[in-house]
């Protein structure tokens, strides 16, 4: 007979009760009418038991939440003032010693149980919602694909390049996060450059059911990754995948409004396959002599007959970029690489406060 130790009893008790304690709130519990206050200025009442997230998107209030309110971006934050209730072990990953004390939380783990007072930024006040209709569907990559989105009601976005938009899976609430690679001067439509994730419940939705003709839904504009435009400071822009398209909206901005910083877009891939839309930088790269286009490859196949840089992209930051004048530095793609790149250009010496990155 195998038998099973205290503490496995234990755990298995707790996550039972817990269950049990979940489902009679969820079928049992009414907490009423309660009223959400936002920045003393505004307030509207849900009905008790949702999650705030839910209660502010339903009244048209849109935080970031690219997880779809799974606890896993830390993205919804905001900061209550009362009627928020103790912070969950969930939301202790996200939040900082100072954003535990001055009352920031994630709206998405918060139950409106009663009446709550909050404060969000006012530029998330202004976040709108618009249906779309997709007019393009273009294969960049094998697993990468660029969704050109018409916009109908509202007709136009205003955002600054660098920033991302949010798209709903049709009959869900779920929303995920992708970044504008349109120019702003494009307003009246949106563009963005998603990578498969075989299990994502968007990417899969957006690579393989989405058709052109077929109506979106997106909020937006969300971010605090974008071009500082009243600097003069050099520019180094870094990429990986996906990660190119906020890079593709700074950079081909900069140039339409006629920019003379100097700018160096470093973009890593693995293969000759992975590379999409290079003939667009080299282009830019010929028609003008303050732009550089570095492509790097990780690992580039025989037939690929590369003759360009090698190796994981921050690895040849050195070899293009001097010390000599003060830079800024956006980055976009995976962790590891925003970590690596980040030091390297910090060795280069690049202050903390003008490296600008987005992790996905």
């Amino acid at each position: 007979m195998i038998y099973a130790s205290p503490l496995i009893v234990l755990v298995g008790i707790a996550a039972v009760l817990g269950i049990i304690l979940a489902l009679a709130d969820h079928f049992f519990a009414n907490y009423g009418e309660c009223r959400i206050d936002i920045n003393d200025d505004k307030e509207f009442t849900v009905k008790g038991g949702n999650t705030l997230l839910a209660g502010l998107l339903d009244n048209k209030i849109f935080l970031p939440s690219a997880c779809g309110g799974k606890a896993t971006c830390g993205f919804c934050k905001c900061q209550v003032k009362s009627g928020g209730g103790a912070i969950l072990p969930t939301e202790l990953p996200f939040l900082s010693k100072l954003e535990k004390k001055d009352g920031t939380r994630m709206a998405c783990q918060i139950k409106v149980r009663s009446d709550i007072d909050i404060s969000i930024p006012e530029t998330l006040l202004s976040v709108k919602e618009f249906r779309a209709r997709v007019e393009e569907i273009n294969d960049l990559t094998h697993d990468i694909k660029e969704a050109v989105l018409k916009l109908e009601e509202p007709e136009t976005i205003s955002f600054k390049p660098g920033q991302y938009i949010q798209y709903q899976v049709p009959d869900t609430a779920e929303y995920r996060a992708y970044s504008v690679s349109s120019k702003p001067s494009q307003n009246d439509r949106v563009e963005i450059i998603t990578r498969l994730v075989p299990e994502g419940v968007c990417t899969t939705y957006l690579h393989n059911v989405l058709s052109e003709g077929d109506e979106a839904i997106i909020t937006g504009p969300y971010g605090e990754f974008y071009l500082q435009e009243d600097s003069e400071k050099e520019i180094v822009c870094i990429a990986g995948g996906s990660g190119l398209a906020p890079i593709k909206s700074i950079v081909f901005h900069m140039f339409e409004k006629g920019t003379s910083r100097k700018i160096t877009f470093f973009f890593g891939a693995r293969g000759v396959k992975d590379l999409y839309y290079r003939e667009e930088f080299e282009k830019l790269a010929e028609e003008h002599e303050n732009f550089n286009y570095v492509p790097a490859l990780s690992n580039p196949a025989q037939s690929d007959n590369w003759t360009g840089e090698t190796g994981f992209v921050h690895l040849c930051l050195e070899k293009y970029l001097d010390k000599t004048s003060e830079k800024e530095g956006y980055l976009c793609g995976p962790p590891v690489m925003i970590d690596a790149s980040v030091s390297v250009l910090k060795e280069l010496g690049i202050k903390d406060k003008d490296i600008y990155f987005d992790k996905f």
